[in-house]
């Protein structure tokens, strides 16, 4: 899969997941490593999610798909 290496989602937001999981203190690290590790996990799913739209007939990818791909 090609993709480029611009990342979507904002570290603020990743610095909120942790805050609400508890964390009193973020590190940039932390914040980095959890953007990346999300972003990678959400292309697997969206790949899925894609194929399993097209396998369908389908070029809307559904909330179904993605929770389906997700598994």
């Amino acid at each position: 899969m090609v993709r480029s290496e611009s990342k979507i989602l904002p570290l603020a937001a990743m610095e909120k997941l942790l805050k609400r999981s508890g964390a009193e203190r973020v590190s940039e690290e932390a914040k980095v490593a959890l953007r990346d590790l999300i972003e990678e996990i959400s292309d697997e799913i969206c790949a899925k999610a894609v194929k399993l739209a097209m396998h369908t007939g389908r070029k809307t990818v559904k909330a179904s798909d993605v929770e389906l791909a997700s598994k």
